[in-house]
């Protein structure tokens, strides 16, 4: 039933997971890691504790099963920190971004209602800020960490019953994704920029740190941010005393928002510029750039780097606007502005191929460690996919569902030699539907 090429990817798979040995504590548990990967990737589909368990072709009890993820004291971050040390492809862009679980009643751990970008809307969610590596061809994810709103965090009893560690205290959801930035640059990864939406973008703090750390950027505002044309120069007016104390100086012109300076382009600013995202059709907006200075801490006398502001006007009479801060240099074209500022889609396929092909989202325990666990095994399957597409092979690449195919069909092979009844019961099935036809 397996030929050689199958048992070639097994044994791939052997080594991929030997390599994370170390991150648990005995036998047993790397033991278990098999047992859930195959979960994963096998064929069930839902991939809840039960449904995995019942198609995979190494089967234990469902204590120990649930144990594993639920209750066993390994530490995700670990096994999260060796996953960035092996990933094959070491440099790209950073995409940072959240994801979000829909859940419908109010004990699963970090639970709230809140923005929930799977519904588009404000529901009862889970909300994961994510980082994953984009390498021209290929996502890597880097880490997911769980937001915890401080409804959570100020609830001992709510932590306790989730098994909230007591070291976990309240963090904004850019301080956790500035951290999952330093944990990337720890693993050696070379970034070539950071990307990000408004969600960070409007945060002074990030765009400094992102400088500070000298990451190129391209990052998501909000229309009523507001910026200096070009770089401002701060002086003291005699005439009138500055707006703080006499240490305060004034900016030689206004700040003005994002939305009035792009109002107020003139038409010949604007360029037709096309894009592609990955495989698909070709993309077309309008667009327009000027250098700029975010109009933050001028107060104290400190300017903010100058940026590029890009400007992105969708065709028709109601396209949407969008408004990004680049800090790419002051040569940069207009086309590396734009392809850089739309690397984002790239993480919107990623979400969709861990969720789609990987059940992220199916996870139903209500744990801390339990979402921390699920969570990086998935990473790991995912991982492991993608180094099978990085394989040599006649014709295009296989998308990352193909490649997942292919390895679902090699588990369901497993299912049947480890489980005779199975193949017995697909006979006796195909039969019977022969039976019907006839």
């Amino acid at each position: 039933m397996l030929d050689q090429h199958s048992w070639a990817l097994l044994r791939r798979l052997t080594r991929w997971l030997d390599q994370f040995k170390d991150c648990f504590g005995h036998r047993a548990q790397h033991v278990s890691l098999r047992q859930y990967v195959d979960g994963v990737l096998g064929d069930s589909a839902r991939k809840s504790m039960s449904a995995m368990l019942e198609r995979i072709s190494e089967p234990t009890s469902y204590q120990a099963f649930q144990h594993f993820i639920t209750h066993a004291p390994w530490d995700a971050e670990l096994v999260w920190r060796r996953l960035r040390a092996v990933i094959p492809e070491r440099t790209g862009i950073l995409i940072l971004d959240e994801t979000s679980f829909p859940k419908s009643g109010p004990h699963s751990v970090g639970v709230a209602r809140q923005y929930c970008g799977a519904l588009g809307k404000v529901a009862n969610c889970q909300v994961a800020v994510t980082a994953a590596l984009w390498t021209k061809q290929r996502a890597w994810p880097m880490g997911a960490a769980l937001y915890l709103p401080e409804a959570w965090t100020t609830d001992p009893t709510r932590c306790a019953a989730a098994r909230i560690p007591a070291t976990v205290r309240f963090q904004e959801k850019w301080r956790l994704a500035l951290t999952l930035v330093r944990r990337t640059r720890a693993a050696g990864v070379t970034l070539t920029a950071v990307v990000a939406d408004a969600e960070y973008g409007d945060n002074s703090t990030v765009r400094q740190t992102l400088h500070r750390l000298r990451l190129p950027y391209a990052l998501g505002i909000s229309p009523t941010l507001t910026v200096f044309r070009g770089t401002p120069t701060l002086r003291i007016d005699r005439q009138q005393p500055p707006p703080r104390n006499r240490r305060d100086g004034w900016p030689d012109h206004e700040p003005v928002s994002v939305r009035a300076l792009s109002d107020a382009l003139p038409a010949r600013a604007w360029r037709r510029v096309a894009w592609r995202n990955g495989t698909n059709p070709p993309w077309e907006a309008d667009f327009a750039a000027r250098r700029v200075t975010p109009a933050t801490d001028w107060r104290h006398r400190r300017l903010a780097p100058e940026v590029w502001l890009l400007c992105e006007r969708g065709l028709g009479p109601t396209g949407r606007r969008r408004h990004y801060l680049v800090s790419l240099p002051s040569s940069a074209s207009l086309k590396q502005l734009v392809r850089l500022a739309h690397h984002r889609w790239a993480i919107e396929q990623h979400y969709q191929d861990l969720k789609t092909e990987l059940g992220l989202d199916h996870f139903e325990g209500r744990s801390y460690p339990g979402w921390q666990h699920h969570m990086v095994i998935s990473a790991v399957a995912y991982a492991f996919i993608q180094r099978e597409r990085m394989r040599p092979r006649e014709g295009p690449q296989l998308t990352f569902p193909q490649a997942r195919a292919f390895v679902q069909e090699i588990f369901t092979g497993l299912l049947f030699i480890s489980r005779p009844r199975y193949m017995q019961w697909m006979k006796q099935a195909e039969q019977r539907f022969r039976q019907l036809r006839i």
